[in-house]
């Protein structure tokens, strides 16, 4: 059976965080499609805000801490991700930009990405489109078409007189399956820079 590894990026900051609630919804929901669709999955979950002095230090450093560097390894090497923001000033989080910011650009070139974002009116939802799709697009990833947003009304009521929030994350999901199917698996080869340099010029010599 196939793997497919789904990482969620989370940048809410409370404990509990509506960011957190919406993330869980589309990886639970993306994890059904993709497991009824035959696929064993590995979801790993990242909070942000765990990671907010790493992040500093590395902008400080030019080098990831081994927590950082552990995420941004799993980040480079999923089938497909989840990303969460809330809306400060019309826009995505500094926390959330910061840690996009560490990653190589070149990083996420082709991965299925799913959008999310949560904020205190329907006014901030405009923020999939106009801030996360752009960065996303920069990165040159493969984005789902449907982007969540998920208002304080949404939580625990379904007559908003617009899509309730399943519906929407049902749809989102399944095109976020549907992205992760497409694509093949990307490892980490075994890292040929870890062996000694006559192990390496010893395999070169002999024309492996």
């Amino acid at each position: 059976m196939e793997t497919r590894r789904i990482t969620v990026l989370t940048a809410g900051l409370g404990v509990p965080s509506s960011s957190r609630l919406l993330a869980d919804q589309l990886a639970a929901a993306t994890e059904r499609r993709l497991t009824a669709a035959g696929y064993e999955v590995s979801v790993d979950v990242v909070e942000l805000r765990d990671l907010a002095v790493d992040i500093a230090n590395n902008f400080v450093t030019g080098y990831a801490p081994p927590r950082l560097a552990e995420v941004i390894a799993g980040v480079e090497d999923s089938d497909g991700i989840i990303a969460v923001t809330p809306v400060f000033s019309a826009s995505y989080s500094g926390l959330f930009k910061s840690f996009f910011d560490v990653l190589d650009p070149k990083s996420l070139e082709g991965k299925a990405v799913l959008l999310g974002a949560t904020g205190g009116t329907d006014r901030h939802q405009m923020v999939l489109d106009y801030a996360m799709r752009p960065l996303f697009s920069y990165l040159r990833t493969r984005t789902a078409a449907t982007g969540v947003f998920a208002g304080p009304q949404d939580w625990g009521n379904t007559d908003d007189g617009g899509s309730p929030l399943s519906v929407r994350i049902d749809r989102a999901a399944d095109e976020l399956a549907e992205l992760v199917k497409a694509s093949r698996p990307r490892r980490r080869p075994d890292a040929a820079g870890s062996l000694p340099f006559e192990q390496l010029l010893a395999g070169i010599s002999n024309g492996r």
